[in-house]
């Protein structure tokens, strides 16, 4: 696809497909967004991070703690940024109509989204244990990564209709 088809699909294509892809990429900044926000606080620009008035909600505790620091000495919202950069880019991927012409691009984003929701819900686990409090930026991510996992499946299923057609 040329340069100049695919910026002109992904900027005014309308599409079930297409529109679901903008959510997810969407929602995966969104997700970025709140690592930038805890990466401020864990490498001390920020020296503090506001809670909503809900229990059960400490992101200064839990992203000072030992748990936000203990994979390969460095900060995990610095983590969440490229995460999340790498699944806005498989869902930017491609023109409009990618579950046909490439298939791989929608299941590959339908497989990351999922990936990103179980281990969102795995660190939320290890939050909880290791701190007894939630990092509230921590579960916005996650809300998005559940979202997105499901918004992003419809895509992946007709890949694999058109795999199975062709």
């Amino acid at each position: 696809m040329q340069p100049r088809q695919l910026s002109n699909e992904l900027r005014h294509g309308q599409s079930p497909d297409l529109n679901r892809r903008r959510w997810v990429i969407g929602l995966s900044l969104l997700a970025g967004t709140m690592g930038k926000i805890v990466s401020l606080y864990q490498t001390g620009i920020v020296r503090h991070l506001p809670d909503p008035p809900v229990p059960g909600f400490d992101s200064d505790r839990v992203d000072a703690s030992d748990y936000a620091y203990k994979r390969l000495e460095t900060p995990d919202g610095l983590f969440m940024i490229a995460n999340y950069a790498l699944t806005a880019i498989l869902a930017g991927a491609g023109g409009a109509d990618r579950a046909r012409t490439r298939p791989l691009l929608p299941l590959l984003t339908a497989a990351k989204t999922l990936i990103d929701a179980g281990v969102c819900l795995e660190l939320a686990r290890e939050e909880w244990q290791e701190n007894k409090a939630f990092c509230a930026y921590c579960q916005v991510a996650t809300v998005a990564s559940l979202a997105s996992a499901a918004i992003a499946l419809p895509e992946a299923l007709a890949a694999l209709r058109q795999g199975k057609q062709g």
